[in-house]
């Protein structure tokens, strides 16, 4: 038996707050989007690059507050990105060295999920 990458879903309690943040602020696509119906919560895929992420507004499906770490390259690079755009809720500093030698910068999403992306030093 083999495994491929897991998905995390993460809560989301606003469609417009979600497209904001994941995908005019981080640069995700989307991949697809569900409801059940017109008036169905909204549970919709993410993709950038090989990070997949879901998204879902189906209280049983999971809680807000997780934590995912999302491994990356040219972190420095990305987090500039980032506090170009000005987004208003969030401004991510500069990767920091961990004492386990990853570089690594942590976002909060606006429903209380945390992504925390790292790369080895170069």
């Amino acid at each position: 038996m083999t495994f491929g990458a897991p998905t995390p879903i993460l809560r989301s309690f606003d469609e417009a707050k979600a497209r904001e943040f994941y995908i005019d602020f981080l640069g995700f696509e989307i991949e697809f989007e569900h409801r059940f119906g017109p008036d169905a919560p909204l549970y919709m895929g993410l993709r950038r690059g090989d990070c997949a992420l879901h998204l879902s507004e189906h209280h049983g499906d999971c809680s807000p507050g997780a934590q995912v770490r999302i491994p990356a390259s040219g972190l420095k690079a990305y987090t500039q990105e980032l506090r170009d755009k000005r987004y208003k809720y969030a401004n991510p500093g500069d990767p920091t060295e961990k004492p386990w030698g990853l570089y690594e910068v942590s976002i909060r999403d606006p429903f209380g999920n945390s992504l925390t992306f790292f790369e080895p030093p170069e």
